[in-house]
């Protein structure tokens, strides 16, 4: 089973399923200043997916590129649940890179045993963007970012982490797993204590917030922690191996006997609300999950409200794709016991809940650990839906074509459900384009994407991409982001999307055809 990264499925063989067919779009020649020099350093990079049985694969580590095209060396953790072997641990030795203009290109890592990994890459600057996997041996999506080698040590954990991660426990039913929480390490190889929220879909409830004891985390002594900044820690009966960005980020994957999740963990702030009045103004969710009741089909969740300070939330917008399945709320009548409370039982943890209740849709319910006043990991709690992804507070409005215009990358991945597809496609995408102020046809870029299916494999490359943005009143709300891509045949995409700010959107297919989320940021070129 595929989990979206924060950031699915089985799979088939038919040809991709088109609306709009018949469109030509030619893709802008590269232009920019990105170059192989871009890619210069030891980036750290979690991925998840699906591999070519549908089991769920997850994979952190690190590469290092050196400026001129070739990859030097690096190491992965890798977790393949369909082969109920142990997590394998990857040494890359080699190979070599090639970087656009554009910021796109590709990589392909060469291991000791002598097998490849070959990922497509859009950076967002000289410091992160993102990968798919296009070997077509698996497919997996995620994310990297550039690691500061000074940082590799334990001192490095002395504070309190914030950690979110998707995944599936070993079981018959192969239900997904969303775990959220806190850890708070000593800087001496001792977790000294925090808290988390489990949801299982085997166990059928969210666990509530459960205590973490007194654990342990340690770099490796072999030369892997120095080099690579990998260790390993264990808590509440699970263990994490982890690969240090810097100071304020971790890559984590659990890899032991309960199965496997992959994730990351940030560095929480000691400013994070401790009381109701302390949590104000316009946030926006995402969560791409998995619904364990029914269809047990994919799950895409974008949201805003604002929090008005004493534990009520308004201005309601959201937007649903549960296995094709449409649904949009909006703030009205039908809105009601719409509250927050941050966790006053556990104070100064950074938990809080919210919960409002739709007459058409039902009740909605997460769980937050907050990083920041303006920045958490949110679990979906509501009935029969796992999943876990970012909230953040919405800033910039009112936003408009002319705040927004400028130059993007963007990563969306899920599932193509078709009504003659017995066993849907997995999907990655990764895009670079243009959005210009114009109130039509305002997309114009490339892109590449990867279709999984048990018996068809295919990699899409350089595909010309068209499209609009359509922004709706203050644009605080749902808008409205069409993209047209040229494959073969090609293939209209709508999204509904949410500002995070003018340079950040998170979105979620609104077709029946489809499961899928993802993120669009603004791209910043290298000077």
């Amino acid at each position: 089973m595929r989990i979206f990264h924060l950031g699915l499925i089985l799979i088939a063989s038919v040809g991709m399923i088109a609306c709009g067919g018949g469109t030509n779009i030619t893709p802008p020649p590269p232009s920019g200043s990105f170059s192989n020099a871009s890619l210069h350093g030891q980036y750290a990079f979690s991925m998840n997916g699906v591999d070519l049985t549908g089991g769920f694969l997850g994979r952190i580590g690190t590469l290092t590129a050196d400026g001129q095209g070739n990859i030097t060396g690096g190491l992965e953790d890798q977790l393949n649940l369909s082969t109920a072997q142990p997590p394998s641990l990857i040494a890359f030795t080699g190979g070599s890179y090639q970087i656009q203009q554009n910021g796109r290109g590709s990589i392909t890592l060469l291991s000791s045993s002598g097998t490849a990994l070959v990922l497509n890459v859009v950076m967002q600057t000289t410091s992160t963007g993102f990968f798919i996997q296009s070997d077509l041996n698996a497919t997996t999506s995620g994310v990297f970012n550039l690691q500061t080698s000074a940082d590799f040590s334990n001192a490095t954990l002395g504070s309190s982490f914030v950690f979110g991660t998707n995944g599936v426990p070993f079981s018959t039913n192969a239900a997904p797993i969303s775990l959220v929480g806190k850890i708070t390490g000593d800087g001496n190889g001792n977790i000294t204590g925090g808290l988390m929220d489990t949801n299982d879909g085997n166990v059928g409830t969210p666990s509530g917030a459960t205590g973490i004891g007194p654990s342990t985390y340690a770099l490796d002594t072999n030369g892997n922690g120095t080099n690579f900044g990998r260790g390993m820690m264990t808590f509440n009966g699970r263990t994490f191996a982890f690969y240090i960005v810097d100071g304020t980020r971790l890559k984590i994957l659990e890899e032991d006997s309960l199965g496997g999740s992959v994730g990351d963990a940030l560095q929480q702030l000691s400013s994070v609300p401790t009381q109701n009045s302390q949590l104000t103004g316009s946030f926006v969710y995402f969560i791409n999950g998995v619904s364990f009741l029914g269809s047990k089909g994919p799950v895409a969740r974008v949201a805003r409200f604002t929090a008005d300070g004493n534990g009520g939330l308004g201005s309601i917008s959201l937007d649903d794709n549960n296995d094709g399945s449409y649904l949009h709320v909006s703030q009205g009548s039908n809105i009601t016991n719409a509250n927050y409370a941050i966790d006053t039982s556990n104070a100064g943890s950074g938990r809080a809940t919210f919960t409002f209740k739709d007459s058409g849709g039902g009740t909605y319910s997460d769980v937050v650990y907050l990083i920041s006043p303006a920045q958490g990991v949110v679990q979906e709690t509501s009935k029969g839906i796992i999943g876990t992804g970012p909230i953040t507070a919405q800033t910039g409005s009112p936003f408009t074509l002319t705040n927004s215009a400028g130059t993007y990358v963007a990563n969306w991945n899920g599932v193509q459900l078709g009504s003659s597809t017995a066993v849907p496609y997995e999907e990655n995408y990764v895009q670079q384009f243009t959005l210009s102020s114009s109130n039509s046809s305002n997309v114009a870029g490339v892109a590449d994407y990867v279709l999984l299916g048990l018996s068809q494999q295919t990699l899409y490359t350089d595909v010309g991409l068209g499209g609009t943005l359509t922004i709706k009143n203050d644009g605080t709300l749902n808008n409205e982001y069409k993209f047209v891509l040229n494959g073969s045949p090609s293939v209209t995409v709508n999204f509904q999307a949410y500002f995070v700010n003018p340079g950040t959107i998170y979105m979620i297919c609104s077709d029946s055809n489809r499961t899928s989320g993802g993120i669009i940021v603004q791209q910043t070129t290298p000077q």
